[in-house]
């Protein structure tokens, strides 16, 4: 079993910046990729960022140039770091990752933490 733990969501003032962290703990063989979702309410649950093993990425394009995803392979942690805040990037924030384990496959979700740009 994989469990991923998040950090560093907050409320912030439009234009304010945060940092988000994940990390990955359990019976790990590797992380093929971990990615940051958002859920706002009354809409569905969205990709914002995607980092793969060998470090490609992508961005939904509200995200693009003000979000920026990074890991660290040796701590299985992802992080997001996002400046420019605006009111429609509050959210619950979730990472996700997918990998292989002791059990196989696995694809394993975080608790979320909320994300409020607020002035």
């Amino acid at each position: 079993q994989v469990q991923l733990v998040e950090s560093g969501g907050g409320l912030v003032q439009p234009g304010g910046s945060l940092r988000l962290s994940c990390a990955a703990s359990g019976n790990i063989f590797s992380i093929n990729a971990m990615g940051w979702y958002r859920q706002a309410p009354g809409k569905q649950r969205e990709l914002v960022a995607d980092i793969t093993s060998d470090g490609s990425t992508w961005y939904v394009d509200s995200a693009k140039g003000r979000f920026t995803i990074s890991r660290d392979n040796a701590k299985n942690t992802v992080y997001l770091q996002m400046n420019s805040l605006k009111p429609e990037d509050t959210a619950v924030y979730y990472c996700h990752a997918r990998g292989v384990g002791i059990m196989g496959d696995f694809g394993s979700w975080g608790q979320g933490t909320q994300v409020t740009v607020s002035s």
